[in-house]
């Protein structure tokens, strides 16, 4: 879950640049070598363009200067880093299109949008080029020299010589990281193997021979080989997409891949042969599947196993594909397809030759992400008394509906229905209380969010929708009274939770129907519409926002708790208040509803107190806190000196305090502690593995983020209790 992100971004600061610059995994992204532009990719510009001038919230002209911003946004799309264009490209590009930009678009002239994109093709060749040189020859990893590593808020480079002079720093910087962790790496494994009664050693050592250089040189030219492979449908998304966010964050461009990627996020099903899969982990260039969907096609075949390499994958329209060195992305759209259309995939165990590889001919099917939907759960939690309660935890991952199958009049699956059915069961179980866990919920449709209030709140407005031309539509519980979970409840938030997920917890707040327990959200208040009937490829489109039955909007500000908790995304640029040109808070009038209960000031006072009281004492949030203060601890918007000894100390401070952070916790837990950050890693890195391997609900909790859950379902009793002494 996020908490495992949150210690893998620890891990990624001690990895000290390991990861390339923003620039060069955005070129990868975007696309590469220009193709020959089609009639398809001229309508789709002109009806994108023509959607944003006349049907977009903002009703915001695309003019000549709002082609300007669009220019403006394209080049720092394809260069976030300000690292591969230089001023000049910026300046020759504005002249030449900049008061036309606009009109090109309009008229589906894609000419100045490739032309741009070929001079980054250029700039980027240069890059790889200079890597290559460079990597050649030894590498001073001791210098006085600094470098600022992220560059999105500084000038772009006026000359040749001074970009050279940055591309060299990063690389060194880069080099320094690798070193630095192929150093620990071989720590890890002499630990690895003479602990391997504990540990599996042969999925978890590396034994890397190369040296850093050939590491970096290796990784470089791979990346380059996928930069080359990209279409020209992605420079037309690429494009788009800055067109649209000159307008807001949220109106987005699809190409027919992403497109197809999307649809499965919102109806939680897809087309393919039932495997998950991800870089290998001692040679990056393979594919290795880690597990199979039973019932699925691959697991079916009895031919294919996890832990095999996919070295190849043929389709019914193209020949045997090597795919050595693709990215898992592109490795998912060769296997993905039409349901009843064959798939080969030729697949090796690992540490075998190529030559001993077996080609498997599949039949594609529909595969049911079940494990992907909504998940409920008892849990036990004690209250002041010491009296055990039975609370029910409801997880929900995002507003999801199978639209397409319910358009169609077949049997559809959607959130509101799951949660129904999740609903009845626990009430079965006569639960004391209820945790709704909304953390990371990115949203999804507005219809299931207003069905799913409704479950909840017995009647009244349930959130307000205004378009572009001030008229405002509300919602209303239409289940005539009907209300599924009458008892009391808490919602669990976080600076993930987005959209729906916030409209919903905006309605149980303002309902007072329960306490809201968290962190403040996102701040997306925003509503868009689906556009699957465009020339090509799909589009999400701004239309209106919705706001809470109190009037204020979400947008911007998001959903404040009324128990706030260990915020894990504190310091970081996340959510709408970091994104460019989101829409503006504002509010209308309230609707007029009647709250079915409410919480004092003083009442939520001394429930932030107890909270806080409970949360110091926790061994989990202690340790979330200190993971916050750590990865703090660097900013890639500052100088860093390009010494190796001096990164490296650095890094043992880093470690140490992450190393004492881990075992403040597991004493507290009667759990030895790790004697050293090489034990530490090691650990880390088998439970990853193991987790990999599990089924979802397999899975058992990680401790800190139950923590979340419990102190949620305490809040939620201190409540009761408070309440009970009233007068």
């Amino acid at each position: 879950m996020q908490y495992k992100q949150l210690t893998a971004s620890v891990f990624a600061l001690l990895m000290g640049g390991a990861i390339l610059g923003q620039s060069y995994q955005t070129a990868i992204a975007a696309s590469t070598s220009v193709g020959q532009i089609n009639n398809e990719q001229r309508q789709v510009t002109r009806q994108v363009a023509a959607l944003l001038d006349r049907s977009h919230y903002l009703d915001k002209k695309m003019d000549a200067a709002t082609g300007k911003q669009i220019l403006g946004d394209y080049f720092d799309a394809l260069d976030p880093n300000h690292s591969v264009f230089l001023q000049s490209d910026i300046d020759e590009f504005t002249q030449k299109y900049g008061n036309s930009f606009a009109d090109y678009l309009k008229r589906g002239d894609l000419k100045a949008g490739f032309d741009i994109y070929q001079r980054f093709i250029e700039r980027s060749k240069a890059y790889y080029s200079f890597a290559d040189s460079l990597l050649k020859s030894p590498v001073n990893l001791q210098s006085n020299e600094t470098v600022i590593m992220n560059r999105e808020k500084l000038p772009r480079f006026k000359t040749v010589a001074e970009q050279r002079d940055f591309w060299r720093k990063q690389l060194t910087y880069q080099l320094i990281g690798m070193t630095i962790n192929q150093d620990e790496d071989k720590n890890k494994d002499k630990f690895l193997q003479e602990n391997a009664d504990k540990y599996n050693a042969s999925d978890l050592v590396k034994n890397e021979t190369r040296s850093p250089s050939q590491v970096l040189d290796q990784r470089l030219k791979r990346q380059y080989a996928q930069l080359q492979r990209i279409d020209s449908d992605q420079i037309v998304e690429t494009l788009l997409n800055a067109a649209m966010a000159a307008y807001d964050p949220h109106s987005n461009y699809f190409a027919p891949v992403q497109a197809n990627e999307m649809q499965i996020q919102s109806t939680l099903e897809l087309v393919g042969i039932g495997v998950s899969i991800q870089p290998d982990r001692k040679n990056p260039d393979y594919t290795r599947i880690i597990s199979l969907v039973d019932g699925g096609p691959a697991a079916r075949s009895g031919q294919i196993k996890p832990n095999d390499l996919i070295i190849g994958v043929s389709t019914e329209d193209k020949g045997m594909v090597d795919t050595v060195g693709y990215s898992t992305r592109e490795v998912v759209n060769l296997i993905r397809g039409k349901k009843g259309s064959s798939v080969t995939v030729r697949v090796k165990a690992p540490n075998t030759p190529d030559s001993s590889a077996r080609n498997v001919t599949l039949i594609r099917d529909v595969i049911q992400q079940e494990e992907s939907g909504v998940n409920h759960r008892v849990i036990s939690v004690k209250d002041k008394n010491g009296q055990a309660k039975k609370i029910g935890v409801l997880e929900i991952p995002s507003f999801y509906l199978n639209y397409k199958a319910r358009r169609a009049g077949e049997d559809y699956r959607s959130v509101s229905i799951d949660t129904e059915n999740a609903l009845k069961a626990l009430n079965q179980q006569n639960i004391d209380g209820l945790v709704v866990d909304l953390r990371d919920d990115p949203g999804g449709s507005l219809d299931e969010v207003a069905k799913m209030i409704g479950l909840f709140v017995k009647s009244g407005p349930l959130v307000q929708i205004r378009d572009n031309r001030g008229n405002i539509q509300v919602y209303e519980d239409e289940d005539k009274g009907k209300q599924l979970y009458t008892g009391p409840m808490s919602v669990l938030i976080n600076q993930g939770s987005a959209s729906a997920s916030e409209i919903f917890a905006a309605a149980i707040q303002d309902y007072g129907r329960g306490l809201i327990v968290g962190s403040t959200t996102t701040g997306k208040g925003s509503a868009q519409i689906q556009l699957d009937n465009l020339a090509l490829g799909s589009a999400t489109l701004t239309q209106r926002k919705f706001y809470r039955i109190t009037g204020g909007s979400t947008q911007n500000k998001g959903v404040v708790p009324d128990v706030r908790l260990v915020n894990i995304y504190e310091g970081m640029e996340f959510g709408e208040r970091s994104m460019k040109n989101p829409l503006a808070w504002d509010t209308i009038r309230a609707a007029p509803y009647q709250p079915a209960g409410n919480y004092s000031r003083e009442t939520l006072q001394s429930l932030n107190a107890l909270s806080q009281q409970r949360q110091a004492a926790n061994a989990q949030f202690a340790y979330l806190s200190q993971l916050n203060r750590i990865r703090n601890e660097e900013d890639d918007k500052k100088p860093v000196k390009l010494d190796i000894n001096d990164r490296r100390t650095f890094r043992k401070n880093i470690e140490a305090k992450t190393l004492a952070a881990e075992n403040a916790r597991r004493q507290a837990n009667g759990e030895s502690p790790y004697s050293t950050w090489t034990a530490y890693q090691a650990a880390q890195d088998a439970e990853l593995e193991a987790r990999s391997h599990m089924k979802q609900a397999e899975r058992p909790k990680l401790p800190e983020s139950e923590a979340f859950v419990i102190e949620a379902a305490n809040v939620m009793l201190d409540a009761q209790t408070a309440n009970n002494q009233r007068p």
